[in-house]
């Protein structure tokens, strides 16, 4: 089993230029992210977009589909920043016998404190282990993505019922 993991962007690729006092987003990080885990799951990394997910249209979501229903692999993850990736979640459901996770982090991957490494390591084991389907893999839980929402507030996902 062979995972692709398609890049987007988002916040888990941003980094700090100090220059531009801003962060924009960089080069994917998770090959490296796992490379240093030293995962021995047959993985492959192909960069599709670098934007912020505010910046995603909705032809970006249509592309992302378009490449998720071409892909040989039947497991799929998407980096993506977690403000809209509730929306592009949706906009991939009904894609049959393939198990595809949403991932992204609330602080940059570049940063000691982010978030980013556990959730990477958390949608690699969800992507071999959940049934076809579309799912996020966020702060520790697997969430059906009609039934989830980003809690600004409190920095995490939760369900509607939380």
């Amino acid at each position: 089993m062979k995972i692709r993991i398609l890049t987007t962007g988002g916040t888990i690729d941003k980094l700090y230029h100090d220059q531009l006092s801003e962060y924009q987003v960089g080069e994917p990080q998770i090959a490296e992210f796992l490379r240093k885990a030293s995962v021995t799951r047959d993985f492959q990394v192909r960069s599709l977009l670098r934007k912020d997910s505010l910046d995603l249209t909705d032809r970006d979501r249509e592309r992302i589909r378009e490449v998720v229903v071409r892909d040989e692999s039947d497991h799929i993850i998407v980096t993506h920043r977690t403000d809209t990736m509730v929306a592009t979640a949706k906009e991939l459901r009904g894609i049959p016998d393939k198990v595809i996770v949403l991932v992204g982090a609330m602080q940059p991957a570049c940063h000691r404190t982010s978030d980013a490494a556990v959730n990477i390591g958390f949608a690699m084991a969800a992507a071999q282990l959940l049934a076809p389907g579309v799912y996020l893999a966020m702060n520790g839980r697997v969430f059906d993505p009609c039934e989830a929402r980003k809690n600004r507030d409190h920095n995490h996902f939760e369900t509607l019922s939380d």
